[in-house]
């Protein structure tokens, strides 16, 4: 398979610190619109990866192509972020003191300054899109919210939120459900089966009953590579995955 036929493509990639191999010859193909699990124990590779996903490590060695034809080892991750790649961390990082809304409508402005975003007369464009990603999130009832009074749950709903307002072609979202009630944790998997109608997205969990609820292709990574790939069931019927990560 070339590069030119997926959203993601990486092959071959290595990456060492001090002597430590993190990510060892990885492969992985992610086709426009998918969305991928990936999962494997502490130390997996798995920050790693999205590391050089978004340019915050740069391999040694590899291949790492988006959309087909751009090299991602030659940009930053400023860059990055502006050729549609957006990227989620485990701890949700909310402007607490405003409201829901001004969240996404900072989210929104791009590079316009904090206090002129908040000011900026917003075009009709601009608030059918905020209402749309009040609805995706799940946060339209709460729209005059202060951030701080969100749920930890729904604040990771609005960290997401703030990601699509920047319109990123891919979703890079770190362990979304830790920390989450069950009921948070299954209309999370809803939400993210939403967003990936229209764009592409990686989860990071170790959740394995959230995987299940996500119902898509399964990647385990182990010592910085691939250990198996494909369904839920599948991997985690590998008696590799087993020794190395569910049987412990």
């Amino acid at each position: 398979m070339k590069a030119k036929d997926t959203l993601l493509y990486l092959d071959g990639v290595s990456v060492s610190f001090d002597g430590f191999r993190a990510i060892n010859n990885l492969s992985l193909v992610l086709q426009l619109g998918e969305m991928r699990a990936i999962i494997g124990p502490n130390g997996a590779g798995k920050t790693t990866m999205m590391d050089i996903i978004t340019g915050k490590t740069r391999p040694d060695s590899g291949e790492v192509y988006f959309n087909g034809t751009v090299d991602l080892t030659g940009h930053d991750e400023a860059a990055i972020a502006m050729l549609g790649i957006g990227r989620k961390f485990q701890k949700p990082t909310v402007f607490e003191s405003h409201t829901v809304e001004d969240n996404l409508v900072l989210a929104l402005s791009g590079p316009r300054s904090a206090l002129s975003a908040l000011f900026h007369r917003q075009s009709q464009d601009e608030a059918d899109r905020i209402d749309e990603i009040l609805y995706t999130i799940r946060l339209f009832d709460r729209r005059h919210w202060l951030a701080a009074n969100l749920s930890h749950g729904q604040k990771q709903w609005l960290e997401i939120g703030m990601l699509l307002a920047q319109d990123p072609k891919l979703l890079l979202v770190d362990e979304p459900v830790a920390g989450m009630t069950d009921a948070e944790t299954a209309e999370t998997a809803k939400l993210l089966r939403d967003i990936a109608r229209t764009r592409s997205v990686i989860v990071v969990e170790h959740d394995m009953h959230f995987v299940r609820e996500l119902g898509v292709k399964v990647t385990c990574l182990h010592e910085g590579s691939v250990l198996a790939e494909g369904s839920l069931d599948h991997v985690s019927n590998d008696q590799r995955v087993i020794e190395v990560y569910l049987g412990r």
